[in-house]
């Protein structure tokens, strides 16, 4: 599983992307804005850009022929077509954003097919997942009993920063939680 296909280029996909690149992975970047790509890649032989549209189904499933893993950085709301795409061309996807009603849908002929649709697998949610399995699993181990347990992630921005009627900075879409 080495060629990787990572669809959006926003701010999120920075880390993934040279991560990947760094550790020698074949990785394709696909996004509407070419320019944040090749800036992305740069000075990488193993990376790619490739300017696609999601809408464009052919060239959706273009991309996805030609990879092992697909992760879509894109806004939420685009996962399900993709992890459609890849549940019928038998490629395993990850994503970064809580799992939807739609993404459920298709759980079980994923796992039937044995391929992964990985969903809540960033920051929030993801790591404070992991974090708070860790905490849960370490008291259980010495033998207490949870009766509840509620976890809390966010972010100060820079004061020079938080110039906008939210007052924080996103770096990804806020649609999911307003």
């Amino acid at each position: 599983m080495n060629r990787i296909l990572v669809l959006g280029a926003g701010y999120v996909s920075r880390p993934l992307v040279r991560y990947l690149l760094d550790h020698g992975y074949d990785v394709t970047v696909a996004s509407l804005e070419i320019s944040r790509i090749e800036d992305l890649i740069s000075g990488y032989p193993n990376g790619r850009a490739v300017t696609m549209d999601v809408d464009d189904s052919e060239a959706l499933r273009g991309l996805i022929a030609n990879c092992d893993v697909v992760v879509s950085l894109l806004p939420a709301a685009r996962h399900p077509e993709v992890a459609r795409a890849c549940l019928d061309m038998g490629k395993h996807m990850a994503t970064t954003s809580y799992v939807s009603p739609a993404m459920r849908e298709l759980d079980s002929e994923a796992r039937s097919r044995g391929l992964l649709l990985l969903n809540e697998m960033g920051v929030d949610p993801g790591i404070d997942h992991m974090s708070a399995m860790k905490v849960i699993h370490t008291r259980q181990a010495q033998g207490h009993v949870l009766i509840g347990f509620t976890s809390w992630c966010g972010g100060l921005p820079a004061p020079e920063a938080n110039d906008n009627p939210f007052g924080y900075k996103f770096s990804w879409s806020p649609k999911g939680v307003l």
